[in-house]
């Protein structure tokens, strides 16, 4: 009889053991690179239909960039590896070819912040339908996760923003390494240098109408000829004569979204300084703001000639994704 109590508790024991061992091991926090996505597919899927897919979709140019710079890095194991420490990355699709076809995104399943996309099917083309019919959503997932844990990195150290408080009554997480290089009237520019270049975020307003105020043009006429504006006024280079200008080669994106709660337009282009050498990506987001009469012009935009900027862009769009619109004193 004792002998048995003894085996019962000593297997309870190992019970124990074993699942605190698998919470632990399924319950950490992710790592890896902002925007990268771990493929965990076999070989033969992969250098297949089915892997030019994913890299058509995954690893499409980001719009907006003067070069071409992928949507996510990529990097394929074989479905053998899925165990272990590739469960530890933040974005995880998981293709496989067996007997059903599926789709499924399940959110911390191996530890948090994660995705974890699953995707089955009995054939190639199966495979693909899922791809093509679920690519969108897989993307904007993943880009409000990537958008979520940039911002939590930037959370840890932040200058103070009571003078953009101040001026526009909004907040904004702006991290270390910012400074303040000018204030004008409804007018701030933040910059931050970094190796080879810098890092600039403007904010600013115009009255509520002046984006659609003239019925026979286009909002995207608009929006370059406010900025361009503004670059007039503030923005120049140390040679004589130089101001930054959108630059009319590319044209410039524009996509309707949300920035909290309020309608927002988002334009993707590059600048250039007129009369000097200087160029290189922003983001623009006009959000109307109809409580205070404005529309409030939250911008990033950088120069860094020999880097590329795709995560640098990233961290800008997730820098004016945290402003917050304070209550009216």
């Amino acid at each position: 009889m004792m002998n048995k109590a003894h085996f019962l508790l000593l297997s309870l024991f190992f019970f124990f053991i074993s699942c605190k061992e698998k919470d632990e091991k399924f319950s950490g926090k992710t790592s890896g690179k902002i925007n990268s996505i771990s493929v965990i597919i076999d070989d033969q899927l992969w250098n297949g239909e089915i892997g030019d897919s994913i890299r058509n979709k995954f690893a499409a140019p980001v719009i907006g960039l003067p070069q071409e710079e992928p949507l996510f890095t990529i990097n394929q194991y074989p479905v053998k590896l899925l165990e272990g420490y590739m469960t530890n990355a933040r974005n995880i699709i998981v293709i496989k070819k067996e007997d059903k076809n599926h789709f499924e995104i399940i959110e911390n399943e191996f530890a948090t912040p994660q995705n974890v996309v699953h995707i089955s099917g009995r054939t190639v083309i199966e495979i693909l339908d899922n791809l093509e019919k679920h690519a969108p959503e897989i993307i904007q997932r993943i880009r409000q996760t990537e958008i979520a844990e940039n911002q939590r990195l930037i959370d840890t150290f932040l200058i103070d923003n009571q003078r953009i408080i101040k001026e526009f009554n909004i907040s904004l997480n702006i991290p270390k390494g910012y400074k303040y290089v000018m204030e004008k009237d409804k007018f701030i520019w933040l910059k931050k240098e970094i190796t080879s270049g810098n890092t600039s975020i403007l904010i600013y307003q115009v009255p509520i109408n002046a984006i659609e105020i003239h019925p026979n043009s286009s909002v995207i006429n608009n929006i370059i000829k406010m900025r361009d504006s503004i670059g007039n006024l503030y923005i120049h280079g140390t040679v004589p004569n130089t101001r930054m200008i959108t630059e009319d080669a590319y044209a410039p994106y524009l996509s309707n979204t949300k920035i909290a709660g309020k309608v927002t337009y988002e334009t993707k282009g590059t600048w250039e300084l007129e009369n000097d050498f200087m160029s290189g990506p922003f983001i623009n987001y006009s959000i109307e703001d109809l409580a205070n009469n404005r529309m409030l012009v939250l911008e990033g935009f950088c120069y860094a000639s020999s880097k590329e900027k795709r995560d640098l862009m990233f961290e800008l769009e997730a820098i004016i994704k945290s402003v917050k619109f304070l209550k009216n004193k």
